[in-house]
Order: structure tokens, then sequence, then C-alpha cells
């Protein structure tokens, strides 16, 4: 008994590639509209630091000291007032004659930021664009 088919009535299997290709390009649409692309919500800085020595203090500078306590200090004498009117008038007999001299702000790291403003608008009102702050290098 022969239980086998004769081979020439057997069909060859045939991979359709059309609806192959309809379901590739349907997946590939639907990766690229669910894809969540990366955004940077903020600036990612690196602050310089630096080793270089003290300069030796330069005769038109203006030392402002601003304290914890949000009290001003214009070359080591203290301010009655915080106002930004009575900073720019001590600023300005401070500087006397000297043409242009650099502002240099020594603050405290638990001064409020608005002393600071204060004393860098003081600064602006006298007439004084150059302004530098002091840091202290770590231990």
């Amino acid at each position: 008994m022969n239980f086998q088919r004769a081979r020439s009535s057997r069909e060859e299997p045939e991979i359709n590639l059309i609806p192959l290709i309809d379901v590739l390009l349907v997946i590939i649409i639907f990766l690229m509209l669910t894809t969540t692309y990366s955004k940077f919500s903020g600036l990612e800085i690196n602050l310089p630091t630096a080793d270089a020595s003290k300069q030796n203090e330069q005769p038109n500078e203006i030392d402002v000291a601003v304290t914890a306590s949000g009290q001003i200090l214009i070359n080591k004498s203290p301010l009655v007032a915080t106002d930004v009117a009575t900073i720019s008038e001590a600023l300005r007999r401070a500087a006397g004659p000297r043409p242009d001299p650099v502002i240099v702000i020594n603050a405290d790291a638990k001064a409020t930021h608005q002393s600071v403003i204060d004393v860098m608008q003081a600064a602006q009102t006298a007439g004084y664009p150059h302004i530098s702050f002091a840091t202290q290098a770590p231990h």
C-alpha cells in the first residue's frame, strides 16, 4: 500500500509580502507617534574654580561688605540706612575724585539677595558700572 500522495499535486506554501510590509509600516508609524523625545527642562552648568592667589588691592577699589543681617559696610565703615539712595551717596563719597572705581562686593553667604541687588543698583545710580564679587577659597 502506498500512503504517499503524488508529489506533483503538492502545493508549495508562498509568503505574501504585501500584507507583511503593511503591518510593518503600521508598527513603525505607531512607534514614531508614541516615542517621547528627551527634553531638557533646565541648563546644566558647571561653574569654574580658580586657585589663583589673591591680587594686591588696587587703590581704585571700593570694598562693600554685606553681612548676614543685611548691614552694609563701605570701606569698613557701617552705613546707618540700607536704602539705595544712602548707599549710592556713600559710594560717591568713598570714591572721591577717583575716576571710575571698581566696586568689590563681599557678601556673606547668608546675606539676602535683595541686599546685594540694592548695592548693585546703588553702584549703577552712582555711575560706577564696574562691579566685582569677592569669594572665598574652599578649605
